[in-house]
């Protein structure tokens, strides 16, 4: 029996994969490496993304046949095997395209990349190392980008400090992901807004920022951080899952703001088209969930 498009898409969560292209630029932006094969890597890290989605509802199943009924594994419209063989199969693109773009440089991050990814789904992800072992994976997306770049110690360092912030933020969504079904207390918000308060501030006057790097990191900031603040004022389920999301669709944002600061022509533009994936995201989320 044929799947439908749109369970594919949920399964996928098609609305979040516009957050992850953006990661691996970021990463060729520090290395000095933009271009076609910049954006080649940015295809295999979406298809890694898109594996980890896949592999996250098949290893849920049963839970969320409890709490998310309405996800496409619990209700029927994806049958469990099919998600792990997409799964299985979007992780087998991911890793031959990376190494078909970037050779063994890029599949020495795309390696424990993808198995990172496949361990928080299968075991770590209601652990207490969870948040942290996301955020590291988002972290080695931002790194696959700057594997172009070879081992030049600077570029290196650049790559480095930009992987830590994007992944700061994933380790802030992950945290309140977790409250997504059943809300919480104000302390979980109260602690991701001030971590995102911190990441702005210090990306906004870090070296090398420039006016539009500072504008897209404030855009940032400001989005998410309104959301926060709003979970923190009543952090009911409903509102931490609005906060979650909006941390996945302005991702752009941040990453555009990055991108930015390399101070290039070719770094404004891949700046200026990945923020465009935040509205874009937005608006895609309206109609099937991101989270």
């Amino acid at each position: 029996m044929r799947v439908p498009d749109r369970a594919i898409a949920e399964l996928v969560r098609a609305p979040a994969a516009l957050s992850v292209p953006g990661d691996a630029l970021a990463g060729a932006a520090a290395a000095d490496r933009l271009g076609v094969r910049a954006a080649g890597l940015s295809a295999a890290s979406v298809c890694l993304y898109l594996a980890g989605m896949a592999a996250n509802d098949w290893a849920d199943r049963d839970l969320d046949a409890a709490t998310r009924p309405e996800r496409p594994v619990p209700s029927g419209r994806v049958a469990p095997v099919t998600a792990l063989r997409i799964a299985a199969a979007l992780s087998a693109a991911g890793l031959t395209l990376a190494a078909a773009v970037g050779g063994r440089r890029a599949l020495a991050v795309a390696v424990p990349l993808t198995g990172g990814a496949w361990l928080y789904d299968l075991r770590l992800k209601d652990t207490a190392a969870g948040p942290a072992a996301m955020a590291a994976c988002r972290g080695l997306d931002v790194l696959l980008g700057a594997s172009l770049g070879g081992a030049r110690p600077g570029k290196q360092r650049r790559a480095a400090a930009i992987a830590a912030a994007v992944a700061v933020h994933t380790g802030t969504v992950t945290l309140l992901s977790r409250r997504e079904v059943t809300g919480g207390g104000r302390v979980l918000p109260g602690v991701t807004l001030a971590a995102t308060a911190a990441l702005g501030a210090v990306t906004a006057v870090a070296p090398g920022r420039t006016r539009l790097s500072t504008g897209l990191t404030a855009w940032y900031a400001a989005s998410y951080g309104l959301a926060q603040a709003r979970a923190l004022a009543r952090p009911d389920a409903g509102r931490m899952r609005a906060a979650t999301a909006t941390g996945i669709t302005v991702l752009p944002a941040l990453q555009a703001g990055l991108i930015a600061r390399s101070g290039t022509r070719a770094a404004a533009i891949a700046g200026l088209t990945v923020a465009a994936a935040a509205p874009a995201g937005r608006a895609l989320a309206k109609k099937m969930p991101p989270t």
